[in-house]
């Protein structure tokens, strides 16, 4: 028994109005629903066919059949269409984009919402993982008299800022020029080592002792920056309102995996930087998602640095629009680190 063009078509069709319906598709429906050209007996003789090469199951002796996970594995590999992501979609994501922000971690936080209220799923965002992050510049900003904005720029993209007393006497172009001095010491340092130089900078710099103080103080706190990820999730309890985890101990046992981010990490991070995955049911390795699938994709930022981004839903999703969604967002993730890994603030 072969898969030939009548299957196929009879199989996405299934698929199709089971991802919209989450009830098991009869042959009377793919009759009724999908111009197929076909009587419900010949349906009905494919279906069978389908359920013996392992594409459909039949949960109940009298209930229609319902997509196995070999057969979504068919159908996102073979049968899937490029979706297109709805206008409102693509503004949404634009919108979410259009005010910037300095921290990475609004960003990546945002993203997760963006991610999950537009596929109704659970959205994790990881942020750029590699070496330690190296200073990339330094700009003091006046504020006010007597007051400084310090912003640190480094290589992940990551920006940080703090607000440090000065002295009243420094003008902006005092504090431009203190700015392009620090950066020349200081630039490809890891934050652990701009600490370290720093008390023979605050020596030899005495005249501006209190804005090097401020900085010192400020890179203190911020050295430990992790080389782990930063990791966001967004609709955690989306997947709840799908029959497939209307069980309560199914339920509480995905949003105990969600809490444990480590493992979350090691799950969404899994296929390391291909552009796309997708991982259905079983493919995930993990028990509690054995009702799941995940699509991943990736963003980079200048240096190389890879995050990724990814959608955990039932194994019906709607996986076009997802991996359209996904598509958007890691181009727009990608374009604003870059900007910002170029010192823009």
């Amino acid at each position: 028994m072969t898969m030939d063009d009548r299957k196929m078509r009879i199989l996405q069709a299934i698929i199709d109005d089971y991802i919209l319906t989450g009830v098991p598709v009869g042959s009377r429906t793919i009759s009724r629903k999908y111009e197929t050209g076909l009587s419900s007996a010949t349906i009905r003789n494919e279906m069978s066919d389908l359920e013996e090469l392992g594409y459909l199951d039949q949960p109940h002796v009298s209930a229609g059949r319902i997509p196995s996970a070999k057969a979504y594995r068919l159908y996102v590999d073979t049968l899937l269409q490029a979706g297109k992501i709805p206008n409102n979609s693509a503004e949404s994501i634009q919108a979410h984009f259009s005010g910037r922000t300095r921290q990475i971690e609004d960003v990546i936080d945002r993203a997760a919402q963006v991610i999950s209220s537009l596929t109704n799923y659970t959205a994790v965002v990881l942020g750029p993982k590699g070496k330690a992050p190296k200073l990339q510049t330094v700009q003091l900003v006046p504020v006010s008299r007597g007051t400084a904005l310090v912003v640190i720029v480094t290589d992940l993209g990551i920006i940080r800022d703090s607000l440090i007393h000065v002295s009243a006497e420094l003008d902006s172009d005092t504090l431009y020029n203190i700015s392009r001095n620090l950066t020349e010491q200081l630039q490809g340092c890891t934050l652990q080592e701009a600490c370290d130089r720093m008390p023979d900078m605050i020596q030899r710099m005495r005249d501006n002792d209190e804005v090097l103080q401020g900085l010192y103080g400020f890179l203190t706190e911020r050295k430990e920056l992790p080389r782990t990820a930063q990791i966001a999730v967004g609709g955690t309890s989306n997947m709840l309102a799908y029959p497939e985890y209307s069980d309560m101990e199914k339920a509480r046992s995905f949003l105990s995996l969600m809490e444990t981010r480590d493992k979350l990490e090691d799950i969404i991070r899994g296929n390391g930087e291909m552009a796309f995955t997708v991982r259905i049911g079983p493919e995930t390795g993990v028990p509690e998602m054995a009702d799941c699938s995940i699509v991943t994709a990736t963003y980079s930022t200048r240096t190389g640095h890879h995050g990724t981004i990814g959608v955990i839903g039932p194994t019906r999703m709607q996986y076009s629009r997802v991996i359209s969604i996904l598509n958007m967002m890691g181009h727009q993730l990608t374009e604003m680190l870059n900007d910002d890994s170029k010192g823009r603030s």
